[in-house]
Order: structure tokens, then sequence, then C-alpha cells
């Protein structure tokens, strides 16, 4: 049987013959059945070397899977777990339940440390941090968990820890009072921070903040995007702002980092440090594909064959992270639509903050955005042919753009999803 495609090099992901699985990915493999016993009770391996016919034998992996069975059955013993949550041998985040539940997520003390210094390593723009301290400042949802973000309200001092300054609060920054902002920028000036980590939006509407308060931070090397799917709206008005390279850092929660690459350039790789990144073809498109995660070096909830839901798009260069499948449009002819498609078809006369694009009805989308200035007339029109024959597309600026629950924003909303 032939092999499944993976996104990790050859070079990453070892070699193979007589149609077995690599040696690398073989032992993770089985080190994922000795530490959870939840594997071996969905589908017992055998003692001879694993074949490919084998690998695809093992069932996918979901969240829904994930919910329905509770996280404690990645564990044989829980109560050693909830020990170890006392001595903080052991913690746990809770995802963002952007596309389902929220999910309570086990972790070994210092894990997400670790990925988080393997992902650097593997992008040249983040590697020179990943071994000494540097100042970061990050602005994300509250409860975006991936950075183990504090939710009490606390003062400066105490949200500054380990050479990172966590700037927001609360979640939403639509309705951030300006009293808020000045405390924001301030802080942004006081730490003076090397690299800046946020969500999209958020550092858009810090970029606005920051522009109006006439307000520039040198010391910026490095903005990594992550959290959400970012848009050229967004990186365009950053880059105003604060004139820095931007990564593009691409993960979740339960998984850790799985992609990095440099921002809208089709570049981004799989951190191959941290995951083996199975390819599903994804409907029949060339090149687009359904992403399932095998974590490597996690002993606490290790995920085999995970569906993340996300789906990428390869280029000679490397690839290009679409974003969730739900965010995605199909149109009747069987094109795809996303959130790249929507931004090289904006007149490049529109400069706004944030946008969102919500499908109505079977041929009508609205398009909300927040900007200084109203959209040029045509944006509706050349959104429209992006999207298929005979649809019509309504513009609206708004002052604010609803996050969801999670404090995560879309960007692009079909019907249905």
């Amino acid at each position: 049987m032939s092999a499944p495609v993976f996104a990790n090099p050859s070079e990453a992901l070892g070699a193979a013959h007589d149609s077995c699985v690599p040696a690398s990915l073989e032992e993770e493999i089985r080190a994922i059945y000795q530490r959870s016993p939840l594997y071996p009770q969905r589908f017992p391996l055998h003692a001879a070397p694993l074949r490919w016919a084998c690998y695809r034998e093992i069932p996918v992996l979901t969240k829904q899977e994930i919910l329905q069975r509770g996280h404690t059955a990645f564990f044989t013993d829980y109560g050693a777990i909830e020990r170890g949550l006392q001595t903080r041998e052991y913690e746990y985040e809770h995802t963002s339940g952007s596309t389902a539940q929220p999910m309570t997520v086990i972790m070994e003390d210092g894990w997400w440390a670790e990925q988080t210094r393997r992902a650097y390593l593997a992008h040249p723009r983040l590697a020179p941090y990943a071994g000494r301290p540097a100042r970061r400042a990050v602005l994300a949802p509250v409860a975006c968990s991936s950075n183990l973000c504090p939710y009490e309200d606390q003062p400066f001092p105490h949200r500054y820890f380990e050479g990172t300054v966590y700037l927001n609060l609360t979640s939403d920054p639509f309705v951030f009072p300006e009293s808020e902002w000045d405390r924001i920028v301030l802080e942004l000036q006081a730490v003076k921070p090397e690299i800046i980590e946020g969500e999209p939006v958020y550092l858009s509407l810090l970029a606005r903040a920051a522009a109006k308060r006439r307000v520039s931070v040198p010391s910026i090397q490095v903005i990594i995007l992550t959290y959400g799917k970012a848009s050229g709206q967004h990186s365009r008005r950053i880059a105003e702002v604060f004139p820095a390279a931007q990564v593009d850092l691409y993960g979740s929660t339960e998984a850790g980092y799985i992609f990095v690459g440099d921002a809208f350039q089709d570049n981004s790789r799989v951190i191959d440090a941290n995951a083996f990144v199975e390819l599903v073809p994804w409907r029949g498109l060339p090149d687009v594909f359904q992403t399932q995660v095998t974590t490597r070096n996690r002993r606490a909830m290790p995920l085999l064959r995970y569906n993340t839901g996300d789906i990428v798009r390869r280029f000679p260069t490397g690839f290009r992270i679409l974003g969730r499948e739900r965010d995605l449009y199909v149109r009747p002819d069987g094109g795809l639509v996303s959130v790249s498609d929507i931004d090289a078809a904006l007149p490049a006369a529109l400069a706004c903050w944030h946008y969102c694009l919500v499908q109505t009805g079977e041929t009508r989308w609205d398009f909300h955005y927040v900007a200084d200035h109203n959209a040029p007339r045509e944006t509706g029109a050349a959104i429209a042919r992006v999207l298929g024959e005979g649809v019509r597309v309504n513009a609206f600026r708004r002052r604010f753009l609803q996050p969801a629950s999670s404090g995560k924003f879309s960007l692009l909303k079909p019907l249905g999803k």
C-alpha cells in the first residue's frame, strides 16, 4: 500500500522501506500507545514492524471524540494527574471552543515552553530568541490559553513575568475604553518588547491606538500573528505603525504549534520537532489538504492522527494555511474561496482595521468592515466576482464587530458552518 502524504519533508520523516512506517514515526506511535490507555482501547497494535496498511487502520481522532470520552480517558490513573496539578507537575487549560464546546487540555509542566522554543528554532526570524531571554508582549483573548494567560485583573508588575507582559485584561478589543488603550500603549512603551505576539484583530486595533497617540516602539523586531486567522488588511495596518517582520505561527491549544512561516509568503512549514502532519486530500481540489496531526515528545494527552479541522494549500515554497474548514466557502461550481481570495479582491484604496464577510442567503452576502473612511463604491461588486455568478454583496461600515464568546474573530462566515 502506498504511503500517505505528509507535510514533513522526507529528511524529517525518515526513510521507509517494504511498505513500513518510518522508524521516527513508528517510535512516536508506540510511545503514545504506552503513555495513554485511550489508544489501545480504540485500536490495538501488533508487535511486528508497523506497515502503512496498519497505520491507516488507526482511527482518526477528533475533538468531538475527546469531548465525548473526556480528557480523563487519556490517563490510567487520573488521581495521579490531579495530585500533579496540585504540585504543578502538570498544568491544565481549556481550548477556546471556536469549533466545538471548550475542551480541557492537560499538559506536563514545561511542555508549552519547550514546544514554543522548538517553534522558534524552526524559523530564522525567531531562532535568535529561542535560547535567550527576550522581552515580549502578548495581546490576545484573555482565555487564549496558548500562553497560559492570567485570568484575573492584575496590576502591571504581576502581568510581567519571565520577560513577557500580557497586555489586556478583558476580551473584545472593540469595547476597550480609551483609558484601557492608554494603559496598554504605556505598558508597551515601558517594556520595550523585541517581540509582539497576538491575535491579528487585537494587534490591528493596537496599531490604531498607537497611531492615534503618535507612539512608536522601535524596539520591536518581530511581530507574531497567531491565535486567529490574519487578513491582508490586518497585516498592512500593523506594518504601517510597527514596521517589523511578521511571522505566522499556527497551531492550537491541544496540539501546540504546528506550522510557522513568513506572513503572507506561502512558505509555512511544519515544525518537525513538534509534530508529524499527515495531509488528506480535501474535496478533490488540487494541492488542498486537511491536516491530521501526531504530536511528538508529549507525555500528557498525546495526539495521534488528530483531525485539527485545518485546511492548507501546498505551494512550491511551502504551505498556505487556509484556515478552519468551517471558515471556507465552496462555490456551487466547486471553486474554493478563502480569506486570501477576499483579500486579493478588495480594492487597493480600501483600508480597514478588520472585516467579516457573512453569507445571508444562497446568493447574498454582507461585508462588514471597521474603518476610518467608507469603502470604495466598487467593493461589493469586486467581492461578488470572487464568490460566483449572480452573487450580490452589500458593504456596511461598522464601529465594531463582535467576537465569539471565546474572544476570537471570524473573517469569513458561510451559511451552514
